[in-house]
């Protein structure tokens, strides 16, 4: 018997023991970038949803310490009901299957954005940062070095020179500059359309927010806006920006003399930390865990990544960097070596 029967099996006996059901099975119900699964069974005729978490690679608890901060804000986030941390096993509420992406388009995407905004503003105005990590500097850098080793040398095998590192430095400089400019608030850190779910009551549900950290009021607006999964006008997504920076200065957790094209700057550059640690991360996903569907997703997060950096002048060169770098490329195909 492998790991993963034995896991499976421990799994099963768990929930069982949870619920009270001898007879209970369980199917996959989703899984995510990490090593946690989600599993899904009948209680009474009734979902549930038993989340594994391995405490070796994927610590569940704070999950649960998180969850407890979102749902006393008023957060709609899954009801843990029996929850083995040591083991790694919970059993929580099914949200449901209904993600936000597929029920997005030019019809729906006001209401659903509107929702997802709504409850942002909550999280930022009313979830406790105290005791969440920091993201810091060297957080940060961490982040965007996944990039030029994962998509750059990984990936597309090519190599950096002293000059073309010195390119790299400088945009990640300015970026973790404007960063350090920005009021700090809850930051979800994953707050996009594949983590929120259009529910019957409070909409929308809110998953996978186990990686909260204190940081810049626009990371998770920019997470959202600019969506690694989909895209929107990037007309449209100005107007979104500057109606969420009068929300801010309403509930007065902006001072007044940020206008629109500062915050469209920190919005713009914050986004693009996010990017380029997408570019790396999906890159890793294929060759260290195994996942090479990330790779698909890769074009249109370079786009952001390119128009971004291209709409401000120090970072540009950057943009000139990578796309020198890919060529004429495809970098949705894997790298053989």
């Amino acid at each position: 018997m492998t790991a993963t029967d034995d896991r499976s099996a421990a799994r099963l006996a768990w929930a069982r023991h949870a619920t009270g059901l001898p007879s209970l099975d369980l199917e996959p119900a989703s899984a995510d970038a990490s090593f946690r699964s989600y599993w899904r069974g009948y209680v009474d005729g009734q979902p549930v949803i038993v989340m594994d978490s391995p405490p070796e690679k994927e610590n569940p608890a704070p999950w649960v310490e998180i969850g407890k901060r979102l749902h006393g804000a008023g957060l709609h986030t899954p009801t843990v009901m029996v929850a083995d941390l040591e083991q790694g096993f919970l059993l929580i509420e099914d949200l449901g299957t209904r993600t936000f992406l597929p029920e997005l388009n030019e019809g729906t995407v006001d209401a659903l954005y509107g929702e997802a905004l709504d409850a942002l503003l909550r999280m930022q105005m009313h979830v406790d940062t105290s005791g969440l990590p920091a993201f810091d500097h060297a957080w940060q850098t961490m982040e965007m070095e996944l990039m030029p080793s994962w998509l750059l040398e990984k990936h597309l095998g090519v190599s950096l020179a002293c000059g073309d590192w010195d390119v790299i430095e400088n945009a990640f400089s300015t970026i973790m500059r404007t960063i350090a400019e920005q009021p700090r608030a809850f930051m979800h850190r994953d707050y996009h359309s594949r983590n929120l779910l259009v529910t019957e009551e409070r909409s929308p549900g809110v998953i996978d927010f186990q990686g909260a950290m204190s940081g810049p009021i626009t990371y998770d607006l920019a997470s959202l806006l600019r969506d690694a999964y989909i895209v929107w006008d990037n007309e449209q997504v100005e107007g979104w920006v500057e109606a969420y920076r009068l929300r801010l200065l309403d509930a007065r957790m902006l001072d007044e003399t940020v206008d629109t094209d500062r915050f469209r700057r920190w919005f713009d550059l914050t986004g693009l930390q996010r990017h380029i640690k997408i570019l790396g991360l999906f890159c890793r996903l294929c060759y260290r865990d195994g996942k090479p569907g990330y790779l698909a997703d890769l074009p249109r997060v370079l786009r952001y990544v390119l128009d971004t950096a291209r709409r401000h002048a120090d970072t540009a060169p950057l943009a000139d960097l990578i796309e020198a770098k890919i060529g004429g490329r495809d970098i949705r195909m894997a790298n053989p070596a």
